[in-house]
């Protein structure tokens, strides 16, 4: 039995009960479930089960409850997008006009759910028939299937003339080697395939991964960088004007989105050749003296290069031409970085800081480092912090240039800055 029959037999009677059996499972009781199912069920459909369980678990993280009645491959968990990013992208192109859309390498069908709910026809494409049955069996169990049709092919050979709008999701990940793929065009299908086809639609949005060199992206399009609860999700890259709608896709444009608020930065995004390639160097922005307030940040406003449109936002500056920390003299509240009030700005030594912390008594701390070359864990082993009940926050960076400690607390904390 190959794994597409074993999978049609998890929808059959049978199978839906022992995933019933298994909705509480704890992975660590899998040799004892397994020999017990065995003894009523098929070898072949209890190990089925018993995967399709493990890999619900773990999609829970992306799709809430709606894991629990879902199916999934082991690819699909990993490559699916999140269901609030993909909400957020379902709303956008609604409010872009879309009402039919092409899902090109739609995986196990977690955009076209999305896309669905926000009212838009799906006509979902993949090439792997694993992939397309849960696909299918995905929209049936969440009740989207009058909305989302399912079609095995190649989608390099899908007509998508006639649709409002294309959404590409290449693979993003080596099947040979498993890892991650850095190189556009080593995607399947390739970015620059993809381009193409979003150029024919009226409406098109392809997702890439985070990282992407920014020389590598369309200069005709927009770029959205999206994070969720602080991390970095993905790229987005629009095309077209659709019927109306806010935001709409701005050529050259990029773009910072925060999840769950949603609050979104455009900017051009100019990076600075010179720069450390790990960092923005936002070639406007000032760079000055360390102030009483630091702002780290969102990583989406620091992928989309936006960190001297933030600067500028809160009338700051940064540490460092290369370090994409900013600093202010008073605290202005904005969406796109977080906040700390800063108490000491010292030259890196360890000793120093050890006793400084001790005589402090804290025993908490919190060690970020951006631009310097000591790792965080390293760190704290040589600290060694007591049970001191205070905390704090170490910056490990450079200011103008020099490794620097920067000491502090978050702006939501009752501490006065102060130096």
């Amino acid at each position: 039995m190959n794994d597409l029959d074993t999978f049609v037999g998890l929808l059959a009677p049978e199978g839906q009960a022992l995933l019933a059996e298994l909705r509480d499972h704890d992975p660590a009781d899998e040799l004892v479930a397994a020999t017990r199912l065995r003894r009523e069920h098929p070898a072949a459909l209890v190990s089925a089960a018993l995967g399709q369980a493990r890999l619900r678990q773990r999609a829970v993280a992306k799709f809430g409850a709606d894991a629990w009645g879902m199916y999934f491959t082991p690819n699909g968990v990993e490559q699916s997008t999140r269901a609030t990013v993909a909400a957020h992208r379902a709303t956008r192109l609604a409010a872009l006009g879309v009402r039919t859309l092409a899902d090109l390498c739609c995986g196990i069908g977690g955009d076209a759910i999305a896309l669905a709910r926000a009212g838009i026809r799906v006509l979902a494409v993949d090439r792997d028939p694993l992939a397309c049955a849960a696909a299918r069996a995905n929209a049936e169990a969440l009740g989207l299937a009058e909305l989302i049709e399912v079609r095995c092919a190649d989608v390099t050979e899908v007509d998508t003339a006639g649709y409002d709008a294309v959404f590409v999701d290449p693979a993003r990940r080596s099947k040979a080697r498993g890892g991650r793929i850095f190189d556009p065009e080593a995607y399947s299908p390739p970015l620059s395939w993809a381009v193409e086809a979003a150029r024919k639609a009226p409406v098109a949005a392809l997702k890439i991964a985070p990282g992407v060199p920014h020389e590598a992206l369309p200069e005709d399009a927009e770029t959205e960088w999206i994070s969720d609860g602080g991390d970095v999700k993905e790229a987005v890259v629009w095309f077209g004007t659709g019927e109306g709608g806010v935001p709409r896709p701005v050529a050259g444009g990029r773009r910072a989105t925060l999840l769950p608020a949603g609050d979104s930065l455009l900017g051009t995004g100019l990076p600075d050749p010179s720069a450390d390639p790990a960092e923005d160097g936002s070639p406007h922005a000032p760079v000055g003296p360390v102030g009483d307030w630091l702002y780290e940040p969102d990583g989406a406003v620091i992928r989309a290069h936006l960190v001297a449109d933030v600067a500028e936002q809160i009338d700051g500056r940064l540490i460092d031409p290369t370090i994409a920390y900013i600093t202010a003299d008073r605290l202005v509240g904005t969406p796109y970085a977080t906040a700390y009030a800063i108490t000491d700005v010292l030259p890196f030594h360890v000793k120093k800081l050890k006793a400084l912390l001790r005589e402090r008594g804290v025993g908490i701390a919190v060690i970020k480092k951006r631009g310097s070359a000591v790792e965080p864990e390293e760190l704290r082993k040589k600290l060694k912090l007591g049970g001191g009940r205070r905390s704090c926050t170490i910056f490990l960076t450079r200011v103008a240039g020099a490794p620097t400690m920067l000491l502090g607390h978050p702006a939501t904390d009752p501490v006065t800055p102060g130096r």
